[in-house]
C-alpha cells in the first residue's frame, strides 16, 4: 500500500538496506570437528565433520582464515577445494593429541590420535571469499 505522500520507493529502499545490514552482521555459524588417526606411521583414518549450528554460539572470535570462493559453493565444497590450507589452519588452532605405544614380541606398534573437539565457527560468505573464525 502506498503512503500518503508517495514515498513508497524510499521506504522500500530503507527496508532493503536494513535487511542487508542485518544479514551482513549475522554470519552463519557452523560446528566443525576434525580427527585423524596415525597407526604405525601410516595415516589410518581422517574425518572432518561440518554441521550448521542449530543454536546461536557464544564466544569471542579469534584467528580468522580467509579462503577463495569463486563459484558460490557451499562451505563443505570450499573446504574440500582448500583442503591443505584448512587442515594447516586447524593444526594452528591446537589439536588434542593421544599417543599409545605397545611392544609385543620385539614388535613396536604405535597409534596417535589428533582431535579438534567440536568447535563453533562463524562463517562470512562474501562475493569472492569466505572468512572462517572460531569462537572461544
Amino acid at each position: 500500500m502506498r503512503s500518503g505522500d508517495g514515498n513508497r520507493s524510499f521506504l522500500l529502499s530503507v527496508c532493503t538496506l536494513i535487511l542487508l545490514l542485518s544479514s551482513a552482521l549475522l554470519a552463519d555459524e557452523y560446528l566443525i570437528s576434525y580427527r585423524y588417526v596415525v597407526k604405525d606411521a601410516i595415516l589410518f583414518n581422517e574425518q572432518l565433520l561440518i554441521s550448521p549450528a542449530m543454536q546461536q554460539c557464544n564466544g569471542k572470535p579469534y584467528k580468522k582464515l580467509i579462503l577463495d570462493n569463486a563459484d558460490d559453493a557451499t562451505l563443505k565444497e570450499i573446504l574440500q577445494k582448500n583442503n591443505e590450507k584448512f587442515i594447516a589452519y586447524l593444526h594452528s588452532l591446537g589439536l588434542q593429541v593421544q599417543h599409545r605405544e605397545v611392544t609385543t614380541n620385539m614388535q613396536n606398534s604405535s597409534t596417535t590420535v589428533m582431535t579438534l573437539p567440536t568447535t563453533c565457527f562463524k562463517v562470512d560468505f562474501n562475493d569472492n571469499s569466505v572468512t572462517i573464525t572460531p569462537l572461544k
